[in-house]
């Protein structure tokens, strides 16, 4: 973990600064990119699945990991979730404090890659990742940094594109094999963690936005039932 990761957590009234990033400049800049070619890159409403699977809940501490513009971190806040929400892009957490004052709530925003976030271990009753753009590595960083938020009885909700998994490197330069999936993340499930629900559903999805055209989500939910050995 980086020392000076508290220069990336900012209340939703502080700016982003480059300079507090905690994570591959090349990957910061390349969603600052994204995010500045478009006014608004999703469409600004929380993602149906997380509604679904939330709902009954008791509200806690939740961590959204790629929060983006941050329609997701707000709709936590306002359910009465204490929300840490974390992002590569500078240029999303801006818009997403926006939203956050906009709504009168309180996010806790990090300025980091999930790897490098030095959030407690162990500490979230909730961590939601919705599409999430997790690069895979030899040692399955990103799927163990999932996995090792979740508090005891906490439950980790992982969502994403049905399909994308099995598709062959695309002309842009996009290689689904570079991405951590969910069946990635259930395969490192053991006997501290009970799968609630792993299947394919047709997707709710909000009106607009980047992805709006993706028709069926997989959904991964499971709960710790316990702290790792």
């Amino acid at each position: 973990m980086t020392d000076d990761i508290a220069a990336a957590a900012h209340t939703s009234d502080i700016p982003f600064s480059p300079d507090g990033y905690v994570g591959d400049p090349a990957v910061r800049a390349d969603w600052d990119n994204r995010y500045a070619d478009r006014q608004r890159l999703w469409s600004g409403r929380p993602n149906g699945a997380l509604v679904a699977e939330v709902a009954g809940l008791t509200p806690g501490r939740v961590l959204d990991v790629g929060c983006g513009e941050g329609a997701d971190a707000v709709w936590l806040a306002r359910t009465g979730w204490e929300v840490t929400a974390l992002d590569v892009s500078g240029v999303a957490l801006e818009r997403a404090a926006g939203h956050a004052r906009d709504a009168g709530v309180t996010v806790n925003w990090v300025h980091a890659a999930l790897t490098e976030a030095a959030t407690a271990p162990a500490s979230f009753d909730l961590v939601s990742a919705q599409y999430p753009a997790l690069l895979r590595t030899p040692d399955a960083a990103a799927e163990r940094a999932l996995l090792g938020a979740v508090a005891p009885g906490g439950v980790l909700l992982l969502v994403h594109h049905a399909g994308m998994e099995t598709q062959q490197a695309h002309d842009n330069g996009f290689d689904p094999a570079d991405y951590v999936w969910p069946s990635m993340v259930a395969a490192l499930l053991d006997d501290d963690w009970v799968v609630e629900v792993d299947e394919q559903r047709p997707r709710v999805a909000p009106d607009g936005g980047a992805g709006a055209h993706h028709t069926d989500d997989l959904v991964l939910r499971a709960r710790r039932l316990r702290g790792g050995r």
